[in-house]
């Protein structure tokens, strides 16, 4: 009898233990990213824009990898534990919706159509449509001197066709595949102007082959805010408000605008409040 009652004591605390090992289990496991302290947190980047979000052979970086980095720390997640994800503008809407990534922080502008698809938390960063000059471009002082100048941008971009249909509509706009393409020819004198957002502008700039040779017009032609897109109704929106303001009081979103900016002489918008959209 003693040994029957020892056998099924054995037998609970066995039992007792295996239901303890499958609740936790998978404590770690976080495969929404909600709330932190998961194995691993996937993140939408950009991965083609100097200064804002790159891969390059030694990681990646820019000032949206230097953000994204701090907020998910902030949740729990170590550098180690981020599976960075490219973002390209057409996809980003999509890859939220289907949970392809946790949040996109990729030069992402908070706007109403946008909004009807995704969450944004921030804004983060106040940019503006601007131009990158030569350093020694004298005439070009407004936007309205861009009449009969070549301006190039990216086909399909919005930033060129704002500035042909209402700044200056005799510009002779150019459209390249892509904005290094831009450059090169900003850099040869094929083009007088390059149009987009300020802070990408300034991310080309500040590459080291580059420095001295560009400059930034400081025309603020529109607002662009910067926010970091989450699924609609995910409750990871309230945690990373909190880290980017987090960011901002202890000095890292200063350190990241210098870093990432810094050699292209930007002048940038001191951080803007959560919730606080410039039209």
């Amino acid at each position: 009898m003693k040994l029957r009652k020892v056998s099924a004591a054995a037998a609970v605390l066995l039992s007792l233990s295996v239901a303890a090992t499958a609740c936790g289990g998978d404590d770690k496991k976080d495969d929404n990213g909600s709330s932190g302290g998961g194995k691993k947190i996937t993140v939408g980047i950009k991965f083609d824009q100097p200064g804002i979000g790159q891969k390059t052979p030694q990681g990646y970086a820019g000032f949206d990898v230097d953000v994204a980095t701090y907020v998910a720390k902030k949740l729990g997640y170590g550098a180690d534990q981020i599976e960075w994800k490219e973002s390209k503008s057409a996809d980003r809407e999509t890859m939220l919706q289907r949970g392809d990534v946790q949040f996109i922080a990729a030069s992402y502008s908070i706007n109403p159509e946008r909004e009807k698809k995704v969450d944004f938390a921030g804004p983060y960063l106040l940019a503006h449509q601007d131009v990158l000059l030569r350093a020694d471009e004298k005439k070009i002082k407004s936007p309205a001197d861009l009449n009969d100048k070549k301006l190039c941008s990216v086909a399909g971009s919005t930033s060129a066709q704002n500035v042909k249909k209402t700044l200056a509509p005799k510009a002779n706009l150019q459209t390249y595949p892509t904005y290094s393409a831009c450059l090169s020819g900003l850099q040869s004198g094929a083009i007088d102007a390059l149009t987009t957002d300020d802070s990408i502008l300034a991310g080309y700039a500040s590459q080291a082959q580059f420095k001295g040779k560009f400059k930034l017009g400081g025309f603020k032609m529109t607002n662009e805010n910067y926010g970091i897109g989450v699924k609609k109704g995910s409750d990871l929106k309230a945690k990373i408000n909190k880290a980017l303001e987090d960011m901002v009081s202890d000095g890292s979103w200063e350190a990241a605008v210098k870093k990432n900016f810094g050699p292209a002489n930007y002048k940038n918008e001191p951080a803007p409040k959560i919730g606080d959209i410039k039209s």
